[in-house]
């Protein structure tokens, strides 16, 4: 009877404790559905306007040269009305405007696509006009008109619509990051209060709690941090910018055109670097060499595109080739110094890319001759460098590189940056003295 009463006791005490332990799940079960439910529907959403923007731009950037040229073929001769690939250019490019009504839900952005349908539709009518044309033998004049006052003028206009979209998509995008952010924080709050509800009532319940367990699980929160901001980085960070691909594009187009083919030669081989090192097999970390060819391939291009005021000067010691560097970090300071200083000068303006090995680590600098930047602003630069607490979406770039060195490396090392009005700035890089074999074992 004993026995029995003690396993009944047993029994009893195991229910109850059951009980307590299902009270204190329920409500983080509870907690955890609805925070992967937003989740969810943040990252679906921003998955959307993603590929929104990724699919404008490779509208944008092909549809203009790819049909005015069509158009001309047609004209000349060199290509038949039944052979002609404009109607189904068109669309194509209806379809992808059609399927962009999809992806967004704001309105401003919706009267932009149906623009830019109607201007698919006239390119449709011209196109139409030149056909008639071409039955007669005297009206290659026409043809020549209709092309140069309608379609080349409406391709524009379906660029700088399609470009419009894009930018306000960004916009949307940047507010979608910021609502992401808010809410993992709002999330960890919360986690953070069920969490010590979850200890306190452990303790009372079994009046020892089992410590032990709380070292590896806030471990692993800090370690799951680290990789969604990490992760946050890398992925605006890995975004090519269409503006300077269609430039670069266009410029060689010019320069192809103006019978250049030397400087053609060189932009090709430039464009073709620096892509090349950005992906670079999935590489994270490169060597300084690495990322110094990546540097050279883009003043190359950007020197080719504004000769009249760029000069630049690449000087750093051999010694550090080896030593690693997170990928896509000086590249982004020079198109910042581009930008941002030499641009906003009269005359013309030189950047110097500067890197010497300091004993206790790596010393990097980025430093223009341009406009410099007001004592006001240099100090809300560097508050916003030092304090982790970005405010200012126009220094994301530096915000965003500084960042990834920090998670990279460590607090001690990052960015600081130097700057007076009128004279010059220069952008400092510390880092770490780490080998290339060291990263690898």
């Amino acid at each position: 009877m004993i026995g029995k009463n003690r396993e009944g006791a047993r029994n009893h005490l195991a229910n109850q404790i059951r009980l307590t332990y299902l009270f204190l799940l329920l409500p983080n079960i509870i907690f955890m559905a609805y925070a992967f439910h937003n989740l969810w529907t943040i990252n679906a959403r921003y998955n959307e306007m993603l590929n929104s923007v990724v699919t404008a731009s490779e509208f944008s950037l092909d549809f203009k040269e790819d049909f005015d040229y069509e158009t001309y073929l047609l004209i000349v001769g060199n290509v038949s009305p039944g052979d002609s690939k404009l109607m189904s250019m068109l669309t194509e490019a209806k379809s992808v405007v059609e399927s962009l009504k999809d992806y967004t839900d704001e309105g401003e952005n919706k009267k932009r696509l149906d623009s830019a349908e109607q201007y698919l539709s006239n390119l449709e009518v011209y196109i139409s006009r030149i056909a008639d044309n071409l039955k007669y033998e005297d009206r290659y004049e026409d043809n020549i008109e209709i092309w140069e006052n309608d379609v080349q003028i409406v391709t524009s206009l379906v660029q700088e619509t399609i470009n419009e979209y894009i930018y306000y998509e960004n916009r949307q995008l940047q507010t979608a990051l910021k609502e992401n952010r808010d809410f993992f924080l709002d999330i960890l709050e919360i986690s953070t209060a069920i969490f010590v509800l979850i200890i306190l009532s452990i303790i009372i319940v079994s009046y020892v709690g089992p410590m032990w367990i709380t070292k590896p699980i806030e471990e692993r929160v800090e370690r799951e941090q680290k990789k969604l901001r990490k992760a946050e980085f890398e992925v605006l960070q890995a975004q090519i910018n269409p503006h300077f691909l269609y430039n670069t594009l266009d410029a060689i187009v010019w320069s192809a055109e103006a019978g250049n083919q030397k400087q053609v030669v060189k932009m090709v081989g430039s464009l073709s670097d620096f892509f090349r090192t950005s992906l670079n097999k999935g590489k994270e970390i490169v060597t300084i060499k690495e990322e110094l060819q990546h540097v050279r391939s883009y003043l190359e291009i950007q020197q080719i595109r504004y000769m009249d005021i760029l000069s630049y000067d690449i000087d750093v010691a051999e010694d550090i080739f080896g030593y690693v560097i997170p990928k896509i970090t000086i590249q982004p300071i020079v198109e910042n110094a581009l930008y941002h200083g030499i641009k906003n000068k009269r005359g013309g303006g030189k950047i110097l890319v500067t890197g010497r090995d300091l004993g206790n680590y790596i010393y990097i600098s980025v430093k223009d001759n341009g406009i410099g930047i007001e004592e006001k602003r240099l100090a809300e630069i560097r508050d916003s460098l030092e304090k982790d607490n970005l405010t200012d979406g126009q220094v994301y770039g530096l915000y965003n590189v500084n960042e990834r060195i920090k998670l990279e490396f460590g607090d001690e090392y990052g960015l600081s940056i130097e700057s007076m009005y009128g004279e010059y700035t220069a952008v400092n890089i510390k880092l770490p003295k780490i080998l290339t074999e060291i990263v690898k074992k």
